[in-house]
């Protein structure tokens, strides 16, 4: 296949093989040219499945080294520690190469190739992935497969899918632009609240599963944070989340590394803010002691 593919790239474009990758899943073939056009991907595919169609034969020849038919074959040239009889492979009327692998007898064998595309390859080159021969009904299947279950889950036949999930994404955006707004709604109300209290405690201590980095410190910009020290979490109790560590700026540098460790987490601040990620939020309770203590030291 990556004989056939090969030849015929470089006869309809004069693109050339630099290398290629036999992989588990696909193969590539990479290009000498910095891009190719979907239209001669299309084209190429095309032409190699017609010469499949057309059965044309394989054949292997042994020459000898000083033949001078040798100078015809396609081949990147003979290692310097070579010694014997040159083995040829040829597609009649397409291509002869020197090659010492397992080859079909004839292009039938293929069965068929599918370009699944190019990638940007390395030193402005071009990576052209193909399937050949069975990985082809294999690909067939997988995507069937995956069809399948898309129908079921979006309730339309496989032509709708895409205009679906496009549909899917747009509710999830405004989904998420909702519950945004609704976090700020909730996180300036709970800083009123407590600032409403006539007797404002001097630690505020609040976790919710719900939220980022936004909703703690809207609170703790409605709260200030002169005087309270403010331990704000969000994110699954029992799992990793974020924090935020507010109050009076001595008080923050000095308790904020010891929060961040005691959360499993890492963190940083500056004027009177402490935040990062936990990976251990189960460890909310020594936090809250910590800065109790703290406090009670303090007063």
């Amino acid at each position: 296949g990556q004989h056939l593919i090969t030849a015929m790239a470089d006869q309809m474009f004069g693109f050339k093989t630099t290398s290629w990758e036999l992989g588990r899943q696909r193969s590539v073939i990479e290009l000498d040219t910095p891009a190719m056009t979907a239209a001669q991907t299309e084209a190429l595919e095309r032409s190699v499945n017609e010469k499949i169609r057309e059965r044309v034969p394989v054949v292997v020849r042994e020459l000898a080294e000083d033949d001078p038919e040798i100078q015809t074959v396609r081949s990147r040239g003979l290692p310097d520690d070579h010694a014997g009889p040159v083995r040829v492979v040829d597609i009649e009327g397409i291509d002869s190469n020197m090659c010492c692998g397992t080859h079909v007898s004839n292009l039938s064998d293929l069965q068929v190739i599918k370009l699944l595309g190019t990638e940007k390859g390395k030193k402005n080159k071009t990576n052209l992935v193909f399937l050949a021969g069975n990985r082809v009904l294999k690909s067939v299947e997988q995507s069937h497969s995956t069809e399948k279950a898309l129908t079921s889950l979006l309730k339309n036949g496989p032509g709708e899918h895409v205009e679906a999930v496009k549909r899917l994404q747009s509710s999830v955006k405004l989904l998420q632009k909702n519950n945004l707004n609704l976090l700020r709604d909730i996180a300036v109300l709970i800083a009123r609240d407590f600032k409403s209290k006539p007797a404002q405690s001097q630690l505020f201590v609040l976790h919710r599963k719900e939220g980022d980095s936004e909703f703690m410190n809207i609170i703790a910009n409605e709260m200030g944070t002169e005087e309270t020290l403010l331990f704000l979490t969000v994110g699954d109790e029992k799992e990793a989340g974020l924090f935020l560590l507010a109050g009076p700026v001595e008080a923050v540098e000095s308790l904020g590394p010891r929060v961040a460790e005691l959360l499993g987490g890492k963190g940083a601040g500056k004027r009177g803010r402490f935040q990062g990620k936990a990976t251990k939020m189960s460890q909310r309770g020594e936090v809250q002691a910590l800065l109790q203590e703290f406090i009670n030291q303090r007063s």
